[in-house]
């Protein structure tokens, strides 16, 4: 038997300690929870994404009376990036939660599926895409979305015909 070990580093960074690039991107994220159609969870996400053509997508969390209907704002964000420049690398992805009148202290975590599809975006363009994740006292910073999934599932890993 062998261990596999997996080690993933989230830094933790208050306001003053990010850079006018990140705060600008997490801003957008933080205005696109005013766009989320949330009336069953009240809680409201925004997404944005730099793509290395510096071009800013966004997207924000649209629920559905049928549950399974509703999509999360970072696929909302990055569908729109790969469908409307699907040549661009995404850069940089921040996330903002917001809910009972104010964004949250800590920063929301991605679901597993939101997870998978900033793997696959990440794998996609071969270069790593940072991940913002705001909260009102600190936000956490990761460096790819390979650390938030350690065993990705990618197109190599279905069968060949």
């Amino acid at each position: 038997m062998k261990d596999i070990v997996f080690n993933t580093v989230i830094h933790s960074l208050t306001w003053d300690e990010l850079d006018d690039r990140q705060r600008q991107l997490i801003n957008e994220a933080k205005a696109m929870t005013r766009n989320s159609y949330s009336p069953y969870s009240h809680f409201r996400v925004g997404a944005s994404a730099r793509l290395a053509n510096g071009v800013i997508v966004k997207g924000s969390n649209q629920e559905n009376a049928a549950y399974p209907s509703g999509l999360c704002a970072e696929r909302t964000c990055l569908f729109a990036a790969n469908a409307n420049y699907p040549d661009q690398a995404v850069e940089a992805l921040a996330i903002a939660c917001y809910a009972e009148g104010h964004f949250t202290a800590k920063p929301g975590a991605p679901c597993a599926g939101c997870r998978q599809v900033m793997l696959e975006t990440e794998h996609r363009y071969g270069r790593p895409m940072q991940i913002l994740l705001y909260g009102e006292e600190e936000t956490y910073i990761i460096d790819s979305a390979d650390a938030l999934v350690p065993l990705g599932f990618f197109a190599e890993d279905l069968p060949k015909k």
